[in-house]
């Protein structure tokens, strides 16, 4: 018999985590979560050495709406035993390897988790039903898609030979089967912060020929200050969402390098390693080319070559052994069966209604809702896809559900007045 639950989520990365472990706000309902991976994990391929996160660790599942909740990374510091080493250690941001063992000691603690079932359609016959493999694994009344994104991959680039063209999240695979040849040229296509760390990981394992090809002027680093960390208040979403649609995209386009920017200390590292290595060596390991997007590629003599169109309608045409796409990502596909597609309301663009509490605008809404996570950038701003105020977010779609109040917090102490 399929089990039933108050919600389903799809996904069991941060944004659902964090969900699950403050759903005991509408007990005794539950939610399970349903997760395609076989283990716990997040951008398990990102872990390179030396990697940190870009958000502070007061930025948890819970904290920021409840400090004391037993989920919080301070609670998982302490009762790990680690917490003098980290504070002694003086990070500035903690290792993502960290926080990618924080998730995992979380879910741990969590009921009703379910992985290797990915889940194929959901279809809808007086409740969410939830399907994988053909057979139906849940039914609920309401649904969380929290599948994230998936890299972006051009469609010339993805018709190459994938043992020497690959996205950024294989590159810790691949370093292990590729020869051991430090002059081996590489190519790193992208401009934020995962192609910066792919270049990091090369350097750490190496190699000395590396071009980074990006499209924007220059590598820019993220947007840290006061001001620009207003953006990710709950205050700035409740001002954020009061604006137009056209408003809201233009605003979002200005606000990029506070959530896609590179980490200082990550591009620091870079040129440092470039110059003292030209000092060494007499040449730089990597060649920074901004100002530049990739058009087309082809397979030659053995490597791969890439066209270029440069920033003022120069061509160009670079060649690497293996090459390294960083250039973004894109939404995941909604799991929904053509009968459930078909009563969703969306917009000029065919993407659903999303509404200011995350759910998407459907015939029967009032009774079921389905909440979309990272797909709202354009309703609720960059902070809808970033990790600064996850129990935020987990508060507004808890309210939701309970038509009511059950998750109350302040954003207090503000000296910011937003037009």
């Amino acid at each position: 018999m399929t089990q039933t639950y108050h919600a389903v989520g799809i996904g069991a990365g941060p944004a659902n985590l964090s969900l699950a472990a403050m759903y005991d706000v509408l007990a005794p309902h539950q939610i399970a979560l349903f997760e395609a991976r076989d283990q716990p994990g997040w951008h398990d391929g990102m872990l390179h050495s030396g990697v940190r996160m870009q958000t502070g660790w007061v930025k948890d599942l819970v904290s920021l709406y409840d400090p004391t909740h037993p989920l919080s990374f301070l609670n998982y510091l302490v009762t790990t035993g680690r917490v003098y080493a980290l504070l002694g250690a003086g990070f500035d941001t903690i290792p993502r390897v960290e926080y990618q063992q924080y998730l995992v000691w979380a879910a741990s603690q969590l009921p009703n988790i379910t992985y290797g079932t990915r889940i194929d359609h959901v279809e809808f016959d007086g409740a969410l039903v939830s399907h994988s493999r053909g057979e139906a694994v849940a039914r609920s009344q309401h649904l969380v898609i929290g599948t994230g994104t998936m890299p972006f991959v051009p469609e010339f680039l993805g018709a190459l030979d994938p043992r020497h063209v690959f996205v950024a999240d294989e590159l810790n695979q691949r370093l292990t089967t590729v020869p051991d040849e430090p002059d081996l040229p590489w190519i790193v296509i992208g401009s934020g912060q995962t192609s910066a760390e792919c270049v990091a990981a090369l350097l750490s394992s190496g190699c000395r020929d590396i071009k980074w090809i990006g499209r924007r002027s220059w590598f820019a680093p993220l947007e840290d200050s006061p001001s620009a960390n207003d953006l990710y208040r709950p205050a700035y979403q409740e001002a954020f969402l009061n604006l137009s649609r056209d408003v809201r995209e233009r605003l979002v386009s200005g606000q990029i390098l506070t959530s896609d920017g590179i980490s200082p200390g990550t591009l620091r590292g870079i040129y440092q390693h470039n110059y003292e290595e030209r000092l060494r060596a007499g040449r730089f390991p990597v060649t920074i080319m901004p100002s530049r997007t990739v058009t087309g590629a082809r397979q030659l003599d053995g490597e791969i070559e890439l066209e270029c169109l440069t920033a003022g309608s120069g061509e160009e045409r670079h060649r690497a052994a293996n090459v390294v796409v960083a250039a973004g990502r894109r939404l995941a596909p909604l799991p929904f069966d053509p009968d459930l597609s078909a009563l969703v309301d969306v917009d000029e663009r065919g993407e659903p209604i999303i509404e200011s509490d995350y759910s998407i605008r459907w015939k029967h809404a009032d009774d079921h809702k389905i909440f979309v996570l990272n797909r709202g950038r354009y309703v609720q701003g960059l902070v809808d896809s970033n990790l600064s105020i996850l129990p935020i977010r987990s508060a507004m779609i808890l309210n939701s559900i309970a038509g009511r109040v059950v998750c109350p917090f302040r954003d207090d102490y503000l000296s910011t007045q937003w037009a």
